[in-house]
C-alpha cells in the first residue's frame, strides 16, 4: 500500500484482485473511497489507520469497481456518489458533468466529468489545488480502457477532456497496466524519446513492487498513444502496420490503435 501526500489530504493506493488499485482519501479521521471492488482491503486499511468511512466514489458499473459497496454499506450508512446514466443501483447521489460532489468529512471538493467510451454512463472526479484526476478505467498509464461500449468519438472526446486538464494533475488510474502498455505504446511510437525513458522508469519501480501510478497529465500527453493518436509518426505506423488510410479522420487513427492493442 502506497501514501501520496498533498496538503491535508492523504491518498493511499490499495491493491486488490490481480491488478487493481482502489484509492482512500483521508484527512486522518475520515476518509472516501473510490471504486471499491473489493470492501475488505478498504475495511482493513480504515482499521489500520483507525478512520472514519464517509463517502464512496464511483466511476461505472463494472464489478471490479463496484462489488464492495454492500459490504461497506453494511459497515458505515454513507452516500454512495456515482454515475447517473450507468446503471448502478447503489448510487443515492447521482452526478453527470457539471456537478460538484463536496465529499462529505473532507475538505474536498470534485467537478465531475462525463467521460463515455469504457461504458456509456463513465464518470471521472477532478480535484483542484491539488490536481487531481480519479478516471476509472477511461484513461490508464500508457493507455486506455478497451471500448466495451462507448464509440471512438466518444471516447476520443472523453480523452480530450482529460488531457485538457493542467499538466502536473496526477492520474489515479484503476489498474497497474503501464507496462504492458507502454509496450505497445513502443510499437506504435518507437521513435519517442520520452516513452523510451519512461519504460525505463516504470519498469524499476516494478522491480521493486513500486506502483506506477499515479502518472500525470503532462506525462501522459508525451507518452501515451491514445493521447497521441494525431501525431504523425503515429499515423505512419498506422498506415504501415494496420493499412490506415493516411487521409482518414483522426477517430478512425484512434479506432484503430484501440482495435491493435485489443489483440496486442
Amino acid at each position: 500500500m502506497t501514501s501520496i501526500l498533498r496538503n491535508d489530504l492523504t491518498v493511499l493506493a490499495i491493491p486488490a484482485f490481480k491488478d487493481n488499485y482502489l484509492w482512500l482519501i483521508h484527512d486522518g479521521t475520515n476518509a472516501a473511497v473510490v471504486d471499491p471492488g473489493d470492501a475488505q482491503p478498504i475495511l482493513d486499511t480504515l482499521d489500520e489507520h483507525k478512520l472514519t468511512l464517509a463517502a464512496i466514489l464511483l466511476t461505472h458499473h463494472h464489478a471490479d469497481h463496484i462489488g464492495g459497496v454492500q459490504q461497506l454499506l453494511q459497515h458505515a450508512s454513507v452516500p454512495v456518489f456515482g454515475p447517473r446514466n450507468d446503471g448502478i443501483s447503489a448510487v443515492t447521489q447521482p452526478l453527470a458533468e457539471g456537478d460538484e460532489v463536496h465529499v462529505p468529512g473532507l475538505e474536498l471538493a470534485l467537478r465531475v466529468l462525463d467521460v463515455p467510451g469504457h461504458t456509456l454512463g463513465h464518470i471521472a472526479y477532478v480535484a483542484q489545488d491539488p490536481n487531481w484526476l480519479f478516471c476509472g478505467d477511461t484513461l490508464f498509464a500508457g493507455g486506455c480502457g478497451r471500448m466495451f461500449e462507448g464509440t471512438p468519438a466518444q471516447f476520443t472526446d472523453s480523452l480530450g477532456k482529460l488531457a485538457a486538464l493542467p499538466d502536473d494533475t496526477l492520474v489515479y488510474c484503476a489498474h497497474e497496466y503501464t507496462l504492458s502498455n507502454l509496450r505497445f505504446a513502443q510499437a506504435v511510437e518507437p521513435g519517442n524519446a520520452a516513452l523510451l525513458q519512461r519504460v525505463k522508469t516504470e519498469a524499476e519501480k516494478r522491480a521493486h513492487d513500486e506502483p506506477t501510478v499515479p502518472s500525470t497529465i503532462g506525462l501522459e500527453k508525451a507518452t501515451n498513444p491514445f493521447l497521441r493518436y494525431r501525431e504523425p509518426g503515429i499515423i505512419d505506423t498506422l498506415v504501415k502496420q494496420r493499412g490506415l488510410d493516411a487521409a482518414a479522420p483522426p477517430v478512425n487513427a484512434f479506432a484503430a490503435l484501440r482495435e491493435w492493442k485489443n489483440t496486442f
